[in-house]
């Protein structure tokens, strides 16, 4: 009888390469679980505990730190196979440090958050739905849902929201605290392709008829002046004229 599902378990040589991990030490490495983020898009929980902040010189010692919920993530204590991503937070309230995973040239890295950021995460609206009595859910990058309540469904005002949009939440409890436009002078982070990793302010958005919004091609230009083009699918907004979180330098 032929195996069913997906394989729960990963070799070190082909994980992603941008995990901290040593190539030939061992076999195998933690696989992340099924989540909001994808196997490539991801950084396991315990990798982060005991790789890439050193608590941790086992794999069950990260076990058993991450089991205590020591570990938050987004303001909850989850399982050592879960799969950290892009925006997410990650707290150890012991050690009085808190990150945001970002993205970087190389893929993603853990950067060190101010106390006033700790408290929100950004997140991308991928999709919108409908759902029944004429109420808005909006679908984000990190696999989670937000509804919006709306009094008229015939007149929905409330409904101030659109895809590739970025909506400012409160962590834990996930309350709308803004909205940042997918729009000119909007600063933004490349999350892929060969710039990814750059931010800076986008300039031009391209207009073409019948072509789908996620391939439009926007132009974006960093501090130095130097200009990047990528489409929509690729950005990431974090402020309007101004970074909402911090970004560590590109160089």
């Amino acid at each position: 009888m032929g195996r069913k599902g997906g394989t729960t378990h990963l070799k070190r040589n082909p994980a992603p390469k941008f995990w901290n991990i040593h190539r030939k030490e061992f076999v195998w490495t933690v696989r992340p679980k099924s989540g909001p983020h994808a196997l490539q898009q991801s950084l396991p929980l315990t990798l982060i505990v005991k790789e890439m902040l050193g608590y941790a010189k086992t794999r069950r010692e990260a076990k058993t730190i991450i089991s205590q919920g020591k570990v938050l993530v987004d303001g909850k204590p989850r399982e050592e196979a879960y799969p950290a991503g892009l925006m997410d937070i990650v707290a150890i309230p012991e050690a009085k440090a808190t990150y945001r995973i970002l993205t970087h040239k190389k893929g993603l890295i853990l950067h060190p958050t101010k106390e006033d950021e700790a408290n929100f995460k950004l997140c991308r609206i991928e999709n919108k739905t409908v759902v029944p009595k004429g109420q808005v859910q909006l679908n984000f990058h990190d696999g989670t849902n937000k509804l919006i309540h709306i009094a008229d469904p015939k007149n929905p005002t409330e409904d101030e929201y659109h895809t590739l949009n970025v909506i400012k939440l409160s962590i834990p409890d996930r309350e709308v605290l803004g909205q940042i436009k997918m729009a000119k002078d909007t600063i933004s982070l490349i999350t892929g392709g060969k710039n990814r990793g750059t931010y800076g302010k986008i300039v031009d958005i391209e207009e073409v008829a019948g072509k789908k919004r996620r391939s439009l091609l926007a132009t974006i230009e960093n501090k130095a002046g130097k200009r990047f083009q990528t489409i929509l699918s690729f950005i990431f907004p974090v402020g309007e004229g101004e970074e909402s979180i911090s970004l560590p330098e590109v160089k």
